[in-house]
């Protein structure tokens, strides 16, 4: 368990610990979540635990409260995308980069070559024969055309995680709260497609709940909509799997786990079914996934990213999957790499509207 670098009490380490998912999804959350508090020997009322979450929030030792989207069930795509950028013509290419809407997310990370490393999100292609995918290669074709250097796209194939949680020192120290079984009995419907309320409630939450002790009352009353349908919406939603999770996004960089490494790995075909599953288990790894090869260049199919305190943690977690992949292949030391960011060069977030707006029927 990690020190921080934050001021946090004892309520707020159980915040943080108890409610990075499994948050009840009622019309008084708050007082459910409270009392699973209190269970475990944190004194707190429902509005107590609210206003605390609230300050928490406006802080900055989270990043939000709310439902985490996930964009790829909503509608369009998105992959990530690697590129070399001349020392000379860095921040030139990066701010061209970046001038495009469809990228979210761009990173400058350490390799003797794939030095920049970005998010495209885009939302379904106009053209009913395509489909998102296509319009991302639109769009790494554009971003070839403007900065003269060739982009390789790193789709996801497979997802066997995706669940960042940052435990602190205190209670609930496993983290092991969950409320989700709270509220309606909900079944998912069999449609791909979203309703026109549902793709607004989509837009109105995807940046977050209001920290009230009423959050889907204030949802409701900002579409006009029924609070019950809200909520049954929502709970639908997770077991859809359009929403990942309900509950606190700490901010992790506040927590002090100020190191991420991406960990790349050349991983024989026989052995991925048995890999990702095992590395994915790993409290540490935050996001698993396999990517395609990009023959002489980039030889790596798995992808792990880790986060850590210090250098020196996420050295040892790193060292620790490399543990992990040789029980069940001999590792060379050319299998394998780590990029460390060392820098953001854009953060702006998946453009969920536009997303979910090439979805709605």
């Amino acid at each position: 368990m990690q020190e921080v670098d934050a001021d946090l009490t004892a309520l707020d380490r159980a915040i943080i610990n108890a409610f990075q998912g499994g948050f009840p999804v009622a019309e008084r959350p708050f007082d459910a979540a409270a009392a699973a508090l209190r269970e475990r020997g944190v004194d707190v009322t429902g509005p107590e635990l609210c206003e605390r979450v609230r300050e928490l929030d406006e802080e900055g030792i989270l990043s939000r409260f709310g439902a985490l989207v996930n964009a790829e069930e909503i509608g369009g795509a998105a992959s990530l995308v690697a590129m070399h950028a001349p020392e000379d013509r860095y921040e030139e290419i990066a701010e061209t980069v970046n001038e495009f809407t469809a990228v979210a997310h761009n990173y400058e990370r350490e390799h003797p070559h794939l030095n920049m490393w970005f998010v495209v999100s885009v939302a379904d292609h106009p053209d009913p024969d395509k489909d998102g995918s296509d319009r991302v290669k639109e769009v790494l074709a554009e971003i070839e055309s403007a900065t003269g250097q060739e982009t390789y796209n790193l789709p996801k194939l497979r997802e066997f995680h995706v669940g960042a949680k940052f435990l602190v020192d205190g209670p609930v120290p496993d983290g092991d709260v969950d409320l989700s079984e709270l509220g309606p009995e909900v079944a998912p419907s069999d449609r791909g497609t979203l309703t026109p309320d549902e793709r607004d409630l989509v837009v109105e939450i995807q940046g977050g709940l209001p920290v009230t002790e009423t959050p889907y009352a204030d949802v409701a009353a900002a579409l006009d909509a029924d609070v019950d349908w809200v909520i049954e919406t929502v709970k639908r939603f997770e077991r859809e799997g359009k929403v990942r999770r309900v509950g606190v996004i700490p901010n992790h960089y506040a927590l002090g786990y100020t190191e991420n490494g991406m960990t790349v790995w050349n991983v024989p075909e026989d052995v991925l079914d048995e890999v990702g599953p095992a590395v994915a288990e790993l409290e540490f790894v935050t996001h698993c996934y396999e990517r395609p090869r990009h023959a002489g260049v980039w030889e790596y199919n798995f992808f792990a990213m880790t986060h850590g305190r210090t250098e020196a943690e996420s050295e040892r977690r790193i060292a620790e999957v490399r543990e992990l992949m040789d029980e069940h292949w001999d590792v060379g030391a050319d299998d394998w790499d780590t990029l460390f960011s060392t820098r953001i060069l854009k953060k702006t977030g998946i453009r969920i509207a536009d997303r979910a707006d090439s979805n709605t029927a």
